[in-house]
């Protein structure tokens, strides 16, 4: 193939990603956030664009980033097939929410944070109140102070419908205030406060005084068989709804000149309120982002920032000092390493006055941000041409039967489970996208909660032979941080296929074992 045309086809390329960026750019623009380059704010292209290179070359697997300076976005990219209109289930990073929704009940007089959490379900305590349980407050559900050890998180939502009684049945060993323990049964019951004292969900109570002032749209939350909001976990929003709510913290609960939330619950909810690790030497606690002091459903930083953060990898890190806000989704099992990140390049990258324009750096920025992808499934050896149906023998997940058609260019995959059949398209050397009504791998999968508002779930697939015998078949949930891959192993009419979760990160897989349906 000749040079030039190679020299072409690159030159082509860069100018549909600049292309892409540049209209990525513009969706933060309409949605309400300026856009600014990074140097006319003080932030060097050059550090944010390291940041991004080292993140490629570390075990965790970003999907997005949004970096504001200044109130302004100087650098966002989500990494394909993930993208700037998908929302992101954002686990614990949904306390933040729940915690912000308590803040403006407050402010309403509907509560305090002194008030009894007994006093709020009469109907749901055990037949004996102790002291302990009588004196819990609302401040001490906020600080994750509960008292309870162990945290009920993993047993109430799982085994029974009614998580109040179940949480207020779960004994109390140490004095309220005094111990923290991490408990998102604790944040649900923050949620299932406010829906108490306003009548509403939080996500419906919320919409008024947080969503519809920033221009938050399209989010949903997760409920319980009561049908109240998870509070712990559960909010799905896009990435650039979390930088907005980091920038309404960031500008102490104002927007776009008017006190959105008041000024003193911002600073009362994300100042230091008790040690979560006591005991532990100074000189680890240097060195970790989880010993830094909680706060009301925030977490204190180093470098004197907060966040909310959820599991795997979902933050809204807000860092007063710099003027900044960074906004992140991911899947990893490292978040420290993550956070180190950040410290290591992002904020370095930050300076107090406004650098010199550098069009080089920030269109090698522009062009990474662009490109940011995960790579597919591709057939790296010859791909089979098979139409078969294996039944499947008994096994945890309830699949009955899998039918594979695949040809040289396209698989299509049919799951019967549990009497229903579920079909995925997948695509070689690229995602496909797609919907199901099959729920995806998560922590809560297995909660007593009602997912049909999740419906349908947004899926992303891929596949790949490495051999004639051996297909690989990867299903992305692509609003939530998880995927599920299935490893096809023929052996004449037998299957053998491996199910593994991303969030095991290899350390479990499911078997499952088959016999070909003969056609008659």
């Amino acid at each position: 193939m000749p040079a030039t045309f190679l020299s072409a086809c690159k030159r082509c390329l860069s100018s549909v990603a600049l292309c892409l960026f540049l209209t990525i750019h513009l969706f933060a623009q309409k949605a309400g956030l300026p856009a600014s380059s990074p140097e006319a704010q003080g932030v060097s292209s050059a550090g944010i664009d390291s940041f991004l290179t080292a993140a490629s070359r570390s075990k965790n697997e970003f999907h997005s980033i949004m970096v504001l300076r200044h109130g302004k976005v100087v650098a966002q990219g989500w990494w394909n097939p993930y993208g700037p209109t998908l929302r992101h289930s954002l686990y614990s990073c949904s306390k933040s929410f729940t915690s912000t929704a308590i803040g403006f009940a407050v402010s309403e007089k509907l509560l305090s944070v002194n008030d009894k959490v007994v006093s709020f379900f009469p109907n749901s305590l055990p037949d004996t109140v102790k002291p302990w349980l009588a004196g819990l407050t609302v401040k001490d559900l906020l600080t994750m102070s509960v008292g309870q050890d162990p945290d009920p998180t993993g047993k109430v939502p799982f085994t029974t419908d009614d998580w109040i009684k179940g949480m207020l049945a779960t004994p109390i060993l140490n004095k309220p205030g005094s111990k923290f323990l991490y408990n998102s049964m604790a944040s649900f019951t923050l949620s299932a406060i406010v829906q108490k004292v306003t009548g509403q969900k939080v996500v419906d109570y919320l919409k008024p005084r947080l969503f519809d002032p920033l221009g938050i749209a399209g989010m949903d939350w997760e409920v319980n068989k009561q049908g109240i909001n998870t509070g712990g976990w559960g909010l799905r929003v896009k990435t650039e709804d979390l930088a907005k709510m980091g920038q309404l913290y960031l500008q102490k609960g104002m927007w776009n000149g008017k006190q959105v939330l008041p000024k003193e619950w911002v600073e009362e909810a994300t100042t230091y309120k008790i040690d979560n690790a006591p005991g532990v030497p100074q000189s680890k606690k240097d060195s970790s982002d989880w010993m830094q002091g909680y706060c009301y459903q925030f977490w204190r930083c180093r470098h004197n920032g907060f966040r909310a953060d959820g599991a795997f990898g979902q933050y809204i890190i807000v860092l007063p000092d710099e003027d900044a806000v960074i906004a992140i989704t991911s899947e990893t099992a490292n978040m420290q390493d993550e956070l180190n990140l950040v410290w290591k390049y992002l904020l370095p990258s930050m300076h107090p006055q406004a650098l010199q324009a550098n069009k080089t750096a920030e269109t090698t920025l522009q062009q990474h941000l662009a490109a940011l992808r995960l790579p597919p499934l591709q057939n790296t050896g010859d791909p089979a041409v098979i139409s078969k149906t294996f039944e499947i023998q008994k096994n945890d997940l309830n699949i009955s039967s899998i039918t594979l058609n695949t040809d040289k260019n396209t698989c299509r995959v049919t799951l019967k489970k549990g009497g229903n059949s579920y079909t995925f398209n997948l695509s070689s050397g690229k995602w496909q996208p797609g919907q199901t009504q099959l729920p995806g791998p998560g922590l809560t999968a297995g909660a007593r909660e009602d997912f049909s508002l999740l419906l349908p779930y947004k899926v992303d697939c891929s596949y790949g032979w490495s051999d004639d015998k051996t297909l690989q078949l990867k299903l992305r949930y692509i609003e939530s941080p998880h995927t599920e891959t299935i490893t096809c192993h023929f052996n004449g009419d037998k299957l053998n296929a491996d199910v593994e979760y991303s969030f095991n990160y290899g350390s479990h897989k499911i078997e499952l074992h088959g016999d070909e349906v003969k056609q008659r």
